[in-house]
């Protein structure tokens, strides 16, 4: 049953002045958790859970005995009675109060093929931040580890909740000359797992390194004080939605979608730490599929664009045929379309021989219009020689790059091999500390 359900006042006195009142009571609450009395009349709502609740909240932090406060609000609504003195203490720092019976009664039964209530909720959120003491933590980790199951979700779900943004391809030191390699699935895989499997650790490390404070104060208040200011967020927004019948809490949502949520960088290192512990079987999975996949050893040849040219590596060297292929394109494209029709040389030298022939039974004038066509003939075929040449140079070049580039990949794929060593011995120490980590769970943070 959900207890944050707006409750059911008909038939019963106006109960308006109590619920300002207890409002009131929250402010004073956050600001300096103290319960102000209530003036008279105002607790007098007859039949209504929270009159006596709150009458049972104000003995407490006074020190007084509130038998029969509690004992009456138990018996119009226990689940609301628990979970508002659960909270509203946590509120005013004193959650050490707090009876274990009250947390098992506010908390009430979790279910994985239920949404988790949003008082569940408020009491994970307060237990996870210190209000009740390691024995509310371990409490609510209890009741957690019986119910969750994360295996429901897929390791990749738990992985992007603990590392989001992360880089598509992550180029090996001994790649860095040759990006087009290390995207390569098969070369890809072993670095990028190793990169993950790094930054998990790293990530767990920092959830489950113990926080200590900047500047404690002289005499730490117990409780949820003790732990930083009350937040505005699910357990604030429950209380008032138990005082007030027209105030609503958020969305309800699965358990694994709660942790999932935890697991942010954002989120708070405390609920981090909780939902780390909850999680960690099918992270310590992951990771150790991760650690897997840096020990695949580099395949036995790769084809690789060089130069614009699918180029086949082997340990031994780059492939023969394909690098007489990859000469056989580039030679065939060597040489430019000339700009001009490439019979205009021949055609001039004709023309300027026939000028030649007929200059001697003409006019000598003849022989300066052969002169001019053999000269433009000439110097056509020089442009030409001049522009085979220079692609003969060209061709040479590129074909002296294409064989450079191409053992200075091969010796970079014997680099990645070598480093391929070192990668899984370090993933195999990554993993070792993961599962350290995990084992520590949430006592050190």
């Amino acid at each position: 049953m959900d207890l944050t359900a707006g409750p059911d006042l008909s038939g019963l006195i106006d109960a308006t002045e109590l619920h300002r009142y207890a409002e009131e009571l929250l402010v004073h609450l956050v600001a300096d958790g103290t319960a102000p009395k209530p003036a008279p009349g105002v607790t007098d709502v007859p039949g209504y859970w929270l009159a006596p609740a709150i009458d049972a909240l104000i003995q407490i932090i006074d020190g007084e005995d509130a038998l029969d406060a509690l004992t009456r609000a138990a018996r119009h609504d226990e689940g609301k009675t628990a979970l508002f003195l659960c909270l509203a203490l946590a509120l005013a720092g004193q959650g050490d109060r707090v009876h274990a019976s009250w947390l098992a009664t506010a908390f009430g039964d979790l279910a994985a093929d239920r949404p988790v209530l949003p008082g569940q909720r408020a009491v994970w959120v307060a237990a996870a931040r210190g209000a009740y003491g390691p024995a509310g933590k371990i409490f609510v980790l209890r009741r957690l580890d019986a119910v969750a199951n994360p295996h429901e979700c897929e390791p990749e779900r738990w992985l992007k909740a603990l590392l989001p943004g992360e880089p598509k391809v992550v180029i090996p030191p001994s790649l860095l000359d040759f990006p087009e390699l290390a995207e390569l699935p098969a070369l890809q895989r072993p670095a990028y797992a190793a990169d993950r499997l790094a930054r998990l650790r790293a990530r767990c490390t920092e959830i489950t390194s113990p926080r200590k404070p900047a500047d404690p104060p002289a005499h730490p208040p117990t409780g949820w004080r003790g732990s930083g200011m009350w937040p505005e967020t699910e357990p604030l927004e429950v209380l008032r939605s138990l005082i007030n019948p027209s105030a609503h809490t958020g969305p309800l949502s699965s358990l694994n979608d709660h942790l999932l949520e935890d697991l942010q960088p954002n989120s708070d290192p405390r609920l981090a730490a909780l939902a780390l512990h909850v999680a960690a079987p099918v992270i310590r999975q992951a990771a150790e599929e991760l650690a897997a996949a840096t020990r695949a050893m580099p395949p036995a040849e790769v084809t690789v664009p060089i130069m614009g040219h699918p180029i086949t590596l082997r340990p031994d060297g780059p492939d023969p045929d394909s690098i007489m292929e990859a000469e056989s394109r580039i030679r065939a494209r060597a040489v430019p379309p000339e700009p001009y029709p490439t019979w205009l040389p021949q055609a001039l030298i004709g023309v300027a021989v026939v000028l030649l022939g007929l200059s001697f039974a003409l006019t000598l004038w003849l022989a300066l219009l052969a002169v001019l066509a053999g000269g433009g003939a000439g110097l056509l075929l020089l442009r030409r020689r001049r522009r085979e040449e220079a692609e003969a140079a060209l061709v040479g070049k590129q074909l002296s790059e294409l064989r450079e580039l191409a053992d200075r990949a091969v010796f970079a794929l014997h680099e990645y091999a070598r480093e391929s060593t070192r990668r899984a011995e370090a993933a195999e120490r990554d993993l070792a500390e993961l599962c350290r980590l995990l084992r520590r769970g949430p006592r050190a943070a």
